[in-house]
């Protein structure tokens, strides 16, 4: 039995009935990795010695008789720009390529008290600034399914590691998309929850007011177990709500009789790959079968969503990136003979073309004479779309979207400019809204995965999740595994 193919809740059950050890189940990822990982490049960092003395412990508990969480013992991978104690968290950057943390994540001390068990850390683009996963001081990811193609990003590392059955769940950050759009690439599941569900305590911050940790796993099941373990309020984040979580997995009943389903038709235009499409309408006339109502909806601003977020991004990731001065931590420059060098050199040396481009974008916008013509009105223009959303919530449950318009692309191609910007469209007015999206498989496009998004009410995670799941349980994508092909 290959173990590492099976998903958290079954391995669950192994682990309680006493059919496997969690010794002999990390081993067996271990050696999933030793086998493919030279192929992928999902980690940049591994952490054997500290994976198997927990499993022992859950093996102890296990043996005598103790009850055990349901994450307890399955072993997991988490994005490189989470804090984790005494484990290397580099960002996928020079600037933090020797940096190890003195505390954990908010999310990470939830995960440990239930006991589970943490393989390594997964690459992303650097800073997570990016969608490719390219943008990375360790060298780029490779998808599982077509090596020669990126895995999507920033969060690629996490969802390639998933699709090649590297870990069985993993962690992730989105900001802009780099959940979902990373977990449509490769055919998994990524939820990016409600902003302020999940504490961003310990993730580095790139925009604060955007980025938002989640889930990416096999199947919908695994993303709720998940959830019920990160979520929750926390003190040390002042963007943390205080809201009762509630047992997420409760909401996994395959039923969308009478669910209204929306249809944003500026999400369907010019710019989507027809076979994408294709795969898209599939899945809506699926939920048709099943007693969903679908009706089309308009979210106007939409056109302005990627310009917006194109300003507020940079601009925070400005603020948040000005700690690292050479002084403090992280890269220092050896030979600079001054302070303000010294800085200088640190930054420029430290930080990869892409986060100095942001950076200086953000410094732009941000500046004397230009804040007002810039930051201010996206802004403005972020509380029209978060109003949109509004409206349209008026008349559906849920939104239903492509994750992405394209499957992914060749690493180092070159892809249309319309279809880059599309590839934005579809995922970042989520986050401008703050609002919970989830990406599930549904289908194939010249054998490569297509993601399908849906998009609830603030803090409404649940009837998202009975949505995804139930389509989940309609079809067989969530089942195919991918082949590693392609050329490397």
């Amino acid at each position: 039995m290959e173990l590492y193919k099976l998903t958290a809740h079954e391995l669950h059950d192994k682990l309680v009935n006493k059919e496997i050890s969690s010794v002999e189940l990390t081993n067996a990822c271990f050696a999933r990795i030793d086998e493919v990982e030279d192929q992928v490049k999902a980690y940049v960092t591994l952490d054997r010695e500290g994976a198997l003395a927990q499993a022992a412990k859950v093996d102890a508990k296990i043996a005598a008789g103790e009850a055990i969480a349901p994450l307890a013992g399955v072993p997991g991978a988490i994005k490189d720009n989470i804090s984790t104690k005494g484990l290397r968290t580099t960002c996928s950057s020079k600037m933090l390529d020797n940096f190890i943390p003195i505390f954990d994540a908010h999310v990470i001390k939830n995960l440990r008290a239930d006991e589970t068990i943490f393989l390594g850390k997964t690459n992303l683009d650097e800073f997570a600034m990016g969608s490719t996963t390219e943008h990375s001081f360790y060298g780029p990811s490779h998808n599982p399914w077509d090596l020669s193609r990126v895995p999507g990003g920033s969060s690629g590392g996490s969802a390639a590691a998933i699709a090649a059955c590297e870990a069985i769940w993993t962690l992730g950050s989105d900001t802009g998309g780099s959940i979902r759009q990373p977990a449509s690439f490769n055919g998994c599941v990524g939820i990016k929850p409600t902003y302020g569900r999940v504490s961003r305590y310990g993730c580095v911050a790139f925009a604060s007011s955007l980025d938002q940790i989640g889930p990416i796993t096999k199947d919908v099941t695994d993303a709720a177990i998940v959830l019920n373990t990160i979520c929750g309020n926390d003190k040390m984040d002042s963007t943390s709500l205080d809201v009762a979580v509630p047992d997420f997995t409760k909401a996994l009943v395959s039923d969308v009789k009478g669910l209204k389903i929306g249809l944003p038709k500026e999400y369907f235009g010019e710019g989507i790959d027809a076979k994408v499409k294709e795969q898209i309408q599939m899945a809506i006339k699926k939920y048709e079968e099943l007693g969903a109502e679908i009706v089309e909806v308009s979210l106007p601003h939409t056109e302005y969503a990627v310009i917006t977020y194109y300003i507020i991004a940079p601009a925070e990731a400005s603020a948040n990136l000005a700690r690292f001065d050479g002084v403090r931590y992280g890269y220092r420059n050896a030979e600079a003979v001054s302070a303000p060098e010294m800085t200088t050199l640190s930054r420029t040396e430290g930080f990869g073309a892409e986060v100095r481009r942001r950076i200086m974008l953000g410094n732009y916008v941000l500046s004397t004479g230009y804040y007002d013509a810039y930051y201010k009105k996206a802004m403005q223009v972020r509380t029209l779309i978060r109003k949109d959303f509004e409206e349209a919530f008026k008349q559906c449950d849920v939104l239903l979207t492509p994750t992405s318009p394209v499957t992914a692309y060749p690493i180092d191609g070159k892809m249309d400019p319309l279809a880059i910007y599309m590839l934005d469209v579809t995922t970042i007015p989520v986050n401008m809204a703050g609002l919970p999206g989830i990406s599930i498989p549904c289908g194939f496009a010249d054998g490569l995965p297509v993601g399908m998004q849906i998009i609830g009410k603030p803090l409404d995670e649940e009837t998202v999740l009975r949505a995804a799941y139930t389509f989940e349980q309609a079809t067989e994508f969530h089942k195919a595994i991918a082949p590693l092909g392609g050329n490397k």
